[in-house]
């Protein structure tokens, strides 16, 4: 048997299989961020992952910056959530919350008329969907040194809150170019704080939110997903290399459940120039090290039986087929993915995907 296949102790976790659901945004909450039950049968559907990590959820109103994206701050979230967890518990899934503060990457219109919050006030040259149509991003609003441990609070809180809506445990979103990222990459970073400059500076405050976490949940509990090469949402390092093993390095001597790289294989969309990255950082860190990043049976196998990876994540094979791990254990065709339905709308291209 493939060892894709086969379980896996995630700490207290025991995983039916080495695939991972990535988190995927989808904007299918009801408009006050609340998970419905269109949310809680499409995880369902998926319960046949090792691990589902949700979609990106905002813990905070200042951290929002996706239509009908979920959020984890109110009594409804919870609620909303734990229908969810609930059901994909009762098909025998084990599923973590993905907690995610925008940054510079929101927009006033989501956040009352206010500007947005990162690290430096550095505008991202792009453009966004806002609740009232499509916008240029704002230069953000750069955060005074005495704010930053209330947005470490935040994620605590959020990180509780899953607990109580019986998530498995969390993972902090810490790529893809939103807060953490932002702090940790030096093109988004030009603080002269303690937060800014040094990588030991820049990594502060993703380090204070692990802290935070691991004593509100337990440090088996917390997850960290970083993209060390994704130039996504106008990010860049001057040295990714040496910056990400340090992450790692640190990550590990705080006793998380594991590390989650988004890297692809060379010659895809989102690959930068130079050598990868993620196999160094496998060598940093000595908890579990999950790999996302257009991969299919046979390369997610193959880095499995590498040891280059301990758990293997894919993100648009999990969207288009529900049924993965059974098409992957049966070598059958897989669904194509309708791009056009993959963020908002409905039933269509969300939960109407066939089965074998």
């Amino acid at each position: 048997m493939k060892k894709l296949f086969t379980e896996y102790q995630l700490g207290k976790i025991t995983l039916k299989n080495r695939m991972v659901m990535a988190p995927l945004t989808r904007g299918r909450a009801n408009p006050d961020a609340t998970p419905n039950s269109l949310m809680a049968e499409y995880y369902a559907q998926r319960a046949s992952a090792g691990l589902i990590i949700t979609e990106a959820t905002a813990i905070d109103p200042m951290g929002y910056g996706w239509v009908n994206a979920p959020g984890i701050f109110s009594k409804n979230h919870l609620v909303g959530w734990k229908s969810v967890t609930q059901v994909v518990h009762n098909q025998g899934g084990k599923i973590f919350l993905q907690l995610w503060h925008m940054g510079r990457v929101s927009h006033p219109d989501f956040l009352g008329g206010k500007l947005p919050l990162a690290p430096s006030a550095i505008k991202v040259s792009f453009s966004t969907n806002t609740p009232l149509g499509k916008k240029e991003y704002v230069t953000p609003r750069a955060l005074e040194t005495e704010e930053i441990p209330e947005i470490v609070n935040q994620y605590v809180r959020a990180g509780e809150m899953a607990m109580q809506a019986g998530f498995d445990g969390v993972e902090i979103h810490a790529a893809n170019g939103y807060l953490p990222d932002q702090f940790l990459r030096d093109g988004s970073n030009q603080r002269t704080d303690i937060y800014g400059g040094s990588i030991e500076n820049r990594t502060r405050f993703l380090l204070e939110v692990v802290e935070g976490l691991n004593h509100a949940i337990g440090s088996d509990r917390v997850g960290v997903r970083i993209s060390p090469r994704n130039p996504f949402n106008g990010m860049s390092d001057s040295d990714p290399l040496n910056l990400f093993c340090f992450v790692a390095a640190e990550l590990s001597r705080r006793g998380i459940l594991y590390l989650h790289s988004m890297e692809p294989l060379e010659g895809h969309r989102f690959s930068a120039d130079g050598a990868r990255v993620s196999p160094a950082l496998k060598t940093k860190f000595q908890g579990t090290f999950i790999i996302n990043g257009n991969l299919t049976c046979d390369s997610g196998e193959a880095l499995l039986e590498s040891n280059q990876a301990d758990l293997i994540a894919y993100g648009v094979a999990f969207l288009a087929n529900p049924d993965l791990v059974e098409r992957f254990k049966k070598n059958a065709p897989l669904n194509e993915p309708e791009m056009a339905t993959f963020y908002g709308g409905g039933a269509k291209g969300y939960i109407d995907y066939p089965t074998l």
